[in-house]
């Protein structure tokens, strides 16, 4: 997919003319433990010595002793698995991890017209069992069109069998009528299209090393709902690849500044990667 390209002014000021940054798109402060999750999650494989997690700290004016604090009480709480000095996502923040990847990939197939449809067959189930099918077909990307009936284009590279179950029953219809028209009534394009143009805008504002931290984080997060649509059926002006675009050069800049030697002095390099002044 492709997007037209943004002009100087609205990659940094909202609909309002006000500059886009952390406190206008309601982000989090950020903590040494969502530096060190974030760093491992955009980590393959996600596992790094204890010294660079504290560099990535430092980059960010967290001192090395609560970075080394934050990773205790990680691993005490289980998030972490620590052995000979490296710390490393437990198993459960790997499923995550791929979740992420996905996100930032994008992966999808050329798309025939086809849409993936699941049906619920399986009615006497509880309040929490529909809760958590509701969220695994969420998490696949479906959506419902009625109780008990989700789908999606099938422009998804995936087995669709294994959505099957004692419950769900899948099946393909080669096409549906007026398809643009079903996509907005499924997914909420501007919304989400409104949130990515803000996390835009941030991310391309003049802002610190840990504001663009921040805001990179929260761009996964989004990018993790977007819905994944074929062209033919997103508006023309869709910012899916853009966010995926900024999100990626800030975090290929990060893996960067990690890899270089250690006496490099990480301040001023850190600051380079925003364009802003090296404060003293």
């Amino acid at each position: 997919m492709s997007s037209p390209p943004r002009t100087d002014p609205d990659r940094v000021q909202d609909e309002k003319g006000d500059i886009a940054d952390v406190e206008s798109v309601n982000l989090p402060p950020l903590t040494a433990r969502s530096v060190i999750l974030s760093t491992l999650l955009g980590t393959h494989p996600p596992k790094l010595a204890a010294h660079t997690l504290v560099r990535v700290g430092q980059l960010f004016e967290i001192a090395e002793g609560t970075v080394r604090v934050a990773l205790s009480r990680m691993s005490a709480d289980g998030d972490l698995n620590h052995l000979d000095g490296r710390y490393e996502l437990n198993r459960r923040l790997v499923e995550r991890q791929r979740s992420f990847d996905e996100a930032r990939l994008a992966p999808q197939k050329q798309w025939d017209g086809s849409w993936e449809l699941a049906i619920v067959v399986s009615k006497d189930t509880t309040r929490a069992d529909r809760s958590h099918l509701a969220g695994e077909m969420e998490r696949l990307k479906l959506a419902e069109l009625r109780e008990g009936v989700w789908m999606r284009p099938a422009n998804l590279p995936r087995d669709t069998t294994s959505m099957e179950s004692t419950r769900v029953r899948v099946m393909t219809a080669s096409s549906v009528p007026d398809g643009p028209s079903l996509v907005a009534s499924l997914w909420e394009l501007d919304n989400w299209a409104r949130r990515a143009r803000r996390l835009l805008r941030a991310m391309d504002g003049s802002c610190s090393p840990a504001e663009r931290f921040i805001i990179s984080a929260a761009v996964v997060r989004h990018l993790r709902t977007d819905p994944l649509l074929p062209d033919e059926l997103l508006p023309s002006d869709w910012p899916g690849d853009n966010l995926r675009e900024s999100y990626n050069k800030f975090d290929s800049e990060l893996r960067d500044l990690l890899s270089a030697p250690r006496e490099t002095p990480t301040r001023s390099k850190a600051q380079d990667i925003v364009d802003t002044p090296t404060r003293r």
